[in-house]
């Protein structure tokens, strides 16, 4: 069996920040929002998905070079403020079956995160991004790259996602699909969300992870 992990929101508690500096953004272009709605409406897409809709919202095209600075300043943050989730460097340091990543977030700068939030040693180079496959979530195409890349058949494969758009992804590429909600993005509702979208399980908290893994081992081998 192989483990896919997310990156953003569940093993990085990036999400929130990410949307709190959205959120600035949009808002002092004159069209006020909140993190919390960024998360509930873009968790799990890339930032251009995020911000091709808040333009058509803002009815005006943004301002030349917004785009290149906001993202700029996003890295910027990200280096000081970056933390892996709680429990996640133990899960993944006590993982005795194969596990990879794969995010929607480019390549290099999934590389750069997962070095902020000091994971970037444990997942021995097995990390993989949109950026290297034609479509980004909830196209399958990520997943499977990744499941190709480590030799994996989709079918022997479970993903940890926290957004509906990485469930539909993972559902899309006849992978099982575990919804963890343990992000400090995660809003009212979205559990329900997960499960409509497919999750299997849902995970609270990455201490619950190991036991659900081991429960899911001991079914296949049945």
């Amino acid at each position: 069996m192989l483990i896919i992990f997310d990156c953003d929101g569940v093993l990085i508690d990036s999400e929130i920040v990410a949307a709190r500096l959205e959120a600035e953004a949009i808002t002092e272009l004159g069209l006020p929002m909140s993190a919390m709605e960024i998360c509930r409406r873009f968790a799990g897409t890339t930032t251009r998905e995020v911000w091709a809709p808040l333009e058509r919202e803002l009815g005006r095209p943004l301002p030349p070079g917004f785009f290149e600075a906001h993202l700029v300043h996003v890295r910027e943050v990200f280096g000081r403020e970056l933390e892996a989730i709680p429990g996640a460097r133990d899960v993944l340091a006590g993982l005795e079956v194969p596990f990879c990543v794969a995010s929607s977030t480019q390549l290099p700068s999934l590389l750069t995160n997962l070095g902020t939030a000091g994971l970037a040693d444990l997942v021995d180079g097995h990390v993989y991004s949109a950026s290297q496959v034609k479509r980004a979530k909830p196209a399958p195409d990520v997943f499977l790259f990744a499941a190709s890349q480590m030799g994996a058949d989709p079918a022997d494969c479970l993903v940890i996602e926290d957004s509906v758009a990485g469930v539909t992804a993972a559902r899309r590429a006849g992978m099982a699909v575990v919804g963890f909600t343990g992000g400090s993005h995660v809003t009212e509702g979205h559990e329900a969300r997960l499960r409509t979208a497919g999750a299997r399980e849902i995970v609270r908290h990455m201490r619950d992870l190991p036991a659900l893994i081991a429960s899911e081992q001991n079914r296949r081998a049945a």
